[in-house]
């Protein structure tokens, strides 16, 4: 098929922030000349994941089927790679980037329900007629049939499915948010574990997530667990003498708390800075985003099985109560220790950050060629750390800097064991590096 009936964009197309309840994210990230239809619907996934207070492993799913809905449509018009479903032939003419955009949009509405508020402003800046008629049914049947995809995935019983709580010192408890900082974000609730099934689900590329498990955590009788102890009892503190005051900023700005873009939207705002310096076409661009997400998804569901598996207390827990034999860790004992960041509601072992940074940064080094990047970004949000955060922007020469800064930082706010980032870190890699070989390939 050829692409002489594919009508491009109208100028105007890519105007205004949506309607998320609050500020675009990529405002000062990508430059307006820069605008295509993939970022601005990146942008209101973000936004959505905010407004709606999705956790992480729900927000990646959204990402990739929401990103893998726009691939599908675009690539599915002169077919170039090939995806998780099959389309027939589309009809001609037909405008690509309303294609995207509505199969964004469906997929998306499907998810969370929208009102299509963001839809209509996106279609409100083409002009009316056959290509535009086309696109909108073509992107929703394109967003469909991911849908149907992964209509079977797992998602109700990850929600519903009971945690049994384990027995043993080391075994994971609920914690509070008296625990941690009393100025930060805090959780809806800590009766309970979040999301103990998400491991359960099926994955988007990666096979079965038993294929990516980490190393033993160090037993408790060990050298190595006491050094990892002592380590996060004297860096972790909210009141730490060994953290610095750059560390400190490290924890709160790849903290990514509620009420905000979460983690792996945080490394969509970076894809898509990274994104717009490339001389990529409307497809392309959508299968960057596309395996980005993927990796994420796979990610999240890696790293969740991984945490209900193995079950592993948090160090907060370890250090505020007597779950550990006195006898050998009286002196990482303090009641009245304190995190410098709240401690989410889920077992430490892997990090989410860790792991989620890791398969981000590899997949973008996959995908620009090289892990030599430099760049700079600020905070995505401001709601949970204004007054830490407020200016703040740094600065990294390579992704996998940046990713382990992101990992480091979950040691410096006290929440975080050092091998729930490092081989969380390493696992994230791991599934990059099985995703970008096995997924969307080109096709010939």
């Amino acid at each position: 098929m050829t692409t002489a009936a594919v009508v491009a964009a109208t100028p105007k197309a890519f105007a205004g922030q949506g309607c998320g309840s609050g500020a675009s994210y990529i405002e000062g990230v990508v430059s307006p000349g820069n605008m295509t239809p993939v970022m601005w619907w990146s942008d209101q996934l973000v936004q959505k994941v905010r407004d709606t207070a999705t956790p992480p492993p729900p927000a990646t799913r959204a990402f990739a089927i929401g990103h893998l809905a726009g691939f599908v449509a675009v690539n599915g018009l002169a077919p170039r790679y090939a995806g998780p479903v099959k389309l027939p032939e589309p009809p001609m003419p037909v405008n690509a980037d309303i294609a995207y955009g509505t199969a964004v949009a469906t997929a998306i509405n499907a998810l969370f329900g929208w009102d299509n508020c963001e839809l209509m402003a996106f279609l409100d800046g083409f002009e009316d007629g056959e290509a535009k008629n086309n696109a909108i049914v073509w992107g929703a049947n394109a967003a469909h049939a991911v849908l149907d995809w992964r209509g079977e995935d797992g998602i109700g019983g990850s929600k519903e499915l009971l945690y049994t709580k384990l027995d043993g010192p080391m075994a994971w408890q609920p914690t509070g948010p008296f625990f941690g900082a009393q100025n930060g974000p805090t959780f809806k609730q800590y009766g309970g574990p979040l999301l103990p099934g998400w491991g359960r689900m099926k994955t988007f590329a990666v096979g079965s997530a038993r294929d990516f498990r980490p190393a033993p955590f160090p037993r408790q009788d060990s050298k190595e667990f006491m050094r990892q102890l002592e380590k996060v009892f004297q860096w972790g503190g909210a009141t730490s003498d060994f953290r610095t005051e750059d560390q400190a900023e490290i924890a709160f700005f790849w903290e990514d708390g509620p009420r905000g873009a979460t983690p792996p939207g945080h490394w969509q705002i970076i894809a898509m800075d990274l994104l717009q310096r490339q001389d990529l076409d409307l497809v392309d661009q959508a299968r960057f985003m596309a395996l980005i997400s993927m990796a994420q998804a796979d990610a999240a569901i890696v790293t969740w099985d991984c945490k209900f598996d193995m079950d592993v207390v948090r160090p907060e827990t370890a250090i505020r109560t007597t779950v550990l034999p006195q006898d050998k860790f009286a002196r990482f004992h303090d009641a009245e220790w304190k995190t410098l960041i709240p401690t989410p509601p889920f077992p430490a072992y892997t990090s989410g950050h860790s792991t989620f940074s890791g398969a981000s940064a590899r997949m973008l080094a996959h995908l620009l060629g090289t892990d030599n990047v430099s760049f700079t970004g600020g905070a995505p949000d401001l709601v949970n750390w204004p007054k830490q955060l407020t200016g703040v922007r740094r600065s990294w020469t390579r992704l996998s800097q940046a990713a382990e800064e992101a990992g480091a930082s979950r040691e410096y706010g006290g929440i975080h064991w050092e091998a729930d980032n490092t081989e969380g870190l390493r696992i994230g890699g791991l599934i990059a590096d099985t995703v970008f070989d096995t997924s969307l390939p080109r096709l010939g």
